[in-house]
């Protein structure tokens, strides 16, 4: 078998496999309406920036509340 060969587990080759089949969009039936790589990078970089806007907002927020306080 040739994940054997390579010293990686058969369920490891098998996901790089479908990944590959749904990159190419070769998919079968159950497959459809998963994500290709593509989108699955630009989904986790848009998570990344939602993270990072919220805390900003929150950080404004907060700030805004203090300096209202002074005055």
């Amino acid at each position: 078998m040739v994940a054997q060969r390579l010293g990686l587990p058969s369920s490891s080759l098998a996901r790089w496999l479908r990944q590959s089949r749904i990159d190419q969009g070769s998919t079968s039936p159950r497959d459809q309406g998963l994500l290709t790589s593509e989108e699955r990078s630009e989904l986790n970089r848009l998570r990344k920036e939602n993270r990072e806007l919220r805390r900003e907002k929150d950080f404004f927020r907060l700030a805004a509340a203090h300096f209202a306080k002074e005055q």
